[in-house]
């Protein structure tokens, strides 16, 4: 069964993500971070699944470098 898309605000990235939008922008800019979505003039959304994905790689490296033992 797939999941309907869903887009997250600035807000919640913000909630998601704790980087200033500043430091979103370097690493979006830097391909270091899912691309926005531009919806209108004035505003912008991100695919939540790219952003989860994105913190899940964060996780996986986070344990590859410290190993439980």
């Amino acid at each position: 069964m797939t999941h309907p898309k869903q887009l997250i605000d600035k807000k919640e990235l913000k909630a998601l993500v704790k980087y200033s939008p500043q430091h979103i922008a370097r690493l979006e800019n830097a391909d270091l971070f899912p691309k926005r979505i531009r919806l209108g003039n004035n505003r912008v959304a991100w695919l939540l699944s790219e952003v989860e994905g994105w913190i899940d790689e964060r996780i996986a490296q986070r344990d590859a470098l410290n190993p439980i033992e």
